[in-house]
């Protein structure tokens, strides 16, 4: 069994590798325990992401987008701001997906659920689908250049 650090450096390391594989440049700040994990080189700019590792329940990923920890007083949650991040991207897995969530897409979101399969009664309005957030959906073209 993996404890929450290794969970979170095998999750940056799925998504750093992925990213490289669809030809982003991606680099990492020179101190631990700072808002973001990882920096993507994507046209025209910088993005700072921060790294999760998630699971998959019944056909969804649930994403937090805050951070815990736990102090003398407790458990202590955080959400990320706009000033921190740009994106955070997701690792599961359970189905080996790394996902890319723009922080202005959810901004506000404590979590927010993706499907990988229709549900059950079918509904689709309002449903984030997995696929639609995949780090390979950004069509990145490496011979573009940064």
């Amino acid at each position: 069994m993996l404890s929450s650090d290794r969970k979170g450096a095998v999750a940056e390391l799925a998504i750093a590798r992925r990213a490289l594989e669809l030809g982003i440049d991606v680099y990492r700040p020179v101190f631990e325990g700072g808002r973001y994990d990882l920096i993507f080189g994507l046209p025209g700019r910088l993005s700072r992401v921060q790294c999760k590792w998630v699971r998959s329940r019944h056909n969804v990923i649930a994403v937090p987008f805050d951070s815990a920890r736990r102090t003398a007083d407790g458990l202590l949650r955080r959400m990320y701001t706009a000033a921190e991040i740009d994106a955070l991207a997701a690792y599961c897995a359970d189905v080996d997906r790394c996902l890319l969530l723009p922080y202005e897409r959810f901004e506000g979101r404590t979590q927010v659920h993706l499907r990988l399969r229709p549900s059950l009664n079918n509904q689709r309005i309002g449903v984030n689908w997995a696929d639609d957030f995949s780090l390979e959906a950004l069509h990145f073209d490496a011979s573009q250049g940064p």
